[in-house]
């Protein structure tokens, strides 16, 4: 089993964490942008490679991961929405980063403003919840805590707003799982 990827993508990051926690196989191949575009029609990673297998996207190669582990990939709608909800923010916070990377005044036009906006309603919404401080962790709360620790290291977000997800984040960048697939500074 092949992933590829980059270090810093959040999305990668959940799939090596995923894959750490099971006993599969894998070997881990960095890509960057040129690479990804070459081999995924996505243009994007993560890319699993299995075979004749081949999943372009983070949460199908989740859900194959978990259930090649006998492992519950999500267990009900709530948590799935709640899944979906987080990978919204987390997509919205992405753009908004390449587009200002890329020089694109984001406070400027209405779809950036409304990204924006859609990512500061979903934080306020998730600060709401009880997020734990010991793990075991699952896929909910892996991903937010993926999409929380790249928004901080890419400084889209300031976490001190969100005290519940500041600790929670604390408290599983503890986790060794976690660190091993923190992106090197």
């Amino acid at each position: 089993m092949k992933l590829y990827g980059s270090f810093t993508s959040p999305f990668v990051r959940h799939c090596r964490i995923a894959l750490l926690e099971s006993t599969l196989d894998f070997e881990f191949i960095e890509t960057d942008q040129t690479a990804s575009a070459t081999l995924s029609p996505t243009k994007r990673v993560p890319l699993l490679q299995d075979g004749e297998l081949t999943l372009t996207d983070s949460s199908a190669i989740l859900r194959y991961i978990r259930n090649k582990s006998a492992v519950p990939f999500i267990e009900n709608a709530s948590q799935f929405d709640q899944y979906c909800m987080i990978n919204t923010a987390l997509d919205s916070t992405i753009n908004l980063f390449f587009l200002a990377r890329d020089g694109v005044d984001i406070e400027r036009f209405d779809y950036t403003l409304r990204q924006a906006q859609r990512v500061d309603s979903i934080l306020a919404e998730l600060e709401q919840q009880k997020w734990p401080l010991h793990g075991p962790f699952d896929d909910v709360q892996i991903r937010l805590a993926c999409f929380l620790s790249w928004a901080v290291f890419r400084q889209r977000i300031n976490i001190d707003r969100y005290p519940r997800m500041k600790l929670f984040l604390a408290a599983i960048e503890r986790e060794p799982f976690f660190s091993e697939t923190a992106p090197p500074t």
